[in-house]
């Protein structure tokens, strides 16, 4: 698949997600079959580039290319400097958030709050747009379907941003109003992609091979975006790749494999993060490998309780050389 420049070995992506798609997490999903992930949103307040949580994000050391970084926002002006911030630390790819639906997001104007005001959101990406294109980077946009159910308006925002020089959009199946509850639908993103011509992706609630290749059918998108099902479950993504290519399943990962995944992220993590702040936000990653396991939730609970990284990979360790 092509996206300016780049040609993308597949059209199965990884989603951005805060708090989970730092580094460590998107090489992981790259090396377990991703063909493009997109960084957690960084923000485009100059007061807190400096900042130890905004460095992290903007840390893309051995990522593989391309480095698509994503940018949240309610002011062109600072949007288009913190894509020229991100450009000059490594990103090859600006992603445009218009489809967080977190509170503390929306009630800053930013994420999908901006689709309830299309005269920003365009006055954004257009901004955007001229910072990146004199570099050669492209721009994406990430939105929902709109504000609530009675006011979906993606497939009017999706031919102004085309028009505005966006190369590909992202559609996430709800509105705002749902957050991430109910049931993704998947009409709006066909719409979209009939009334555009650059590629359009489709994510939410693609869970399973066969839910990707579903919603590939139904609504013609030329990529699927998966976020939640791949906490814990980074293969998803070559087994997508996978059933898509022959229509059969791939063997699932032994328990041999997933430790040593677990392990070797774990490890990348720490050395992020630093041995403090490491081991209290590698939790819920390890929660999540370990969700539905047999003694899974025990372990969980008496994982939360150590205190040292060390402590934590033993356990790990330990739980994975359980024969039960």
């Amino acid at each position: 698949m092509q996206l300016g420049q780049y040609l993308l070995p597949n059209n199965v992506f990884a989603a951005p997600m805060a708090g989970v798609t730092d580094r460590p997490f998107r090489k992981l999903c790259k090396r377990l079959g991703a063909g493009y992930a997109v960084s957690e949103m960084v923000t485009s307040r100059k007061d807190l580039w400096n900042s130890l949580k905004t460095s992290r994000r903007a840390d893309h050391t051995g990522e593989v290319a391309p480095i698509s970084v994503q940018i949240a926002g309610t002011d062109a002006q600072m949007m288009a400097d913190a894509a020229r911030y991100n450009i000059d630390r490594g990103a090859q790819i600006i992603d445009i958030n218009m489809g967080c639906p977190a509170k503390k997001v929306c009630n800053k104007w930013a994420g999908s709050a901006l689709m309830q005001d299309e005269r920003l959101a365009l006055e954004i990406v257009a901004a955007v747009v001229s910072a990146c294109s004199p570099q050669n980077v492209p721009v994406t946009l990430k939105m929902r379907t709109g504000w609530s159910v009675d006011n979906k308006n993606a497939v009017s925002i999706a031919r102004a941003a085309e028009s505005a020089g966006v190369q590909m959009l992202t559609v996430h199946g709800r509105t705002r109003e749902q957050g991430y509850k109910g049931f993704a639908e998947y009409e709006t993103i066909a719409a979209v992609k009939a009334a555009v011509r650059v590629p359009v992706v489709a994510n939410g609630d693609i869970t399973t091979p066969q839910k990707a290749k579903e919603v590939l059918a139904v609504t013609g998108a030329d990529a699927v975006m998966i976020g939640r099902a791949a906490q814990g479950r980074p293969w998803i993504f070559r087994e997508i790749v996978h059933f898509l290519a022959n229509g059969t399943d791939l063997a699932a990962p032994s328990t041999d494999e997933i430790r040593n995944l677990l392990v070797a992220h774990l490890l990348e993590h720490y050395e992020l993060y630093g041995s403090e702040t490491g081991l209290y936000t590698a939790r819920k990653h390890i929660g999540w490998y370990v969700q539905g396991m047999t003694g899974g939730e025990a372990f969980r609970q008496q994982m939360n309780q150590l205190e040292t990284c060390k402590q934590q990979l033993q356990a790990v360790n330990q739980f994975f050389s359980d024969p039960k």
